[in-house]
């Protein structure tokens, strides 16, 4: 048993000399590795953290060239019978807008939509339409039967609307004479004005051509 303790004694301190080189040794590689990292991060460029921000879309402000435009009676795509904030649509007779929109809104029942290519016109602007017709149709004779002069157009006054050909005027031609809305000439399907006792009697014969139409004879 002494014996057995002895050999115990006699070996305890070069196993403690062992663990202790074992672990010598282990720091010393851990202490390699991590100078290793750090020389290789140091040799290395840092990162590109340089941000960019998002460029900013200008604001949506119609030119001014729009606004002349639309304020002589120009109407931008898209227009309607209820953009009545437009000076075409807002310096219409009344009567004649509040019939349209009364149209327009039964006729969206059935999938129609008025889309106005033209309302009210100021004189400058209907007398440059005159002057663009003369100059495509040769003569002021031939250009009278498609533009009145601005003494002489109901849409210097007022009183009409050219609806786009995509359903709407088809529509008025079908429907209109309820509410007032006739299609005043026979070339000009889109031309529509209020004739108040058409709700009665049906809308009158449309005139071949603004030529033809008295109201309009200078």
């Amino acid at each position: 048993m002494l014996h057995h303790r002895h050999a115990l004694a006699t070996r305890t301190p070069a196993a403690r000399t062992a663990r202790r080189a074992r672990t010598v040794l282990t720091l010393a590689a851990a202490a390699a590795a991590l100078a290793g990292l750090a020389a290789c991060q140091s040799s290395s460029p840092p990162p590109t953290t340089t941000s960019v921000a998002p460029a900013k879309a200008p604001a949506d402000r119609p030119d001014r060239g729009a606004r002349d435009g639309e304020a002589a009676g120009h109407v931008p795509d898209g227009t309607t019978v209820f953009d009545d904030d437009l000076p075409a649509l807002a310096n219409l007779d009344p009567a004649l807008l509040t019939a349209l929109q009364a149209a327009a809104t039964d006729a969206e029942q059935d999938g129609v939509t008025f889309f106005v290519n033209s309302a009210w016109r100021s004189a400058e602007y209907q007398d440059q339409l005159l002057r663009e017709a003369v100059a495509q149709y040769g003569s002021a004779a031939e250009a009278a039967r498609w533009v009145a002069s601005a003494d002489t157009s109901s849409h210097v006054t007022g009183d009409a609307v050219d609806l786009q050909q995509t359903g709407g005027s088809q529509w008025v031609a079908d429907h209109g004479a309820a509410y007032g809305l006739c299609r005043v000439y026979a070339n000009e399907p889109w031309h529509v004005e209020l004739r108040q006792d058409a709700a009665d009697g049906g809308c009158p014969e449309p005139y071949a051509d603004p030529s033809q139409d008295p109201r309009l004879q200078q």
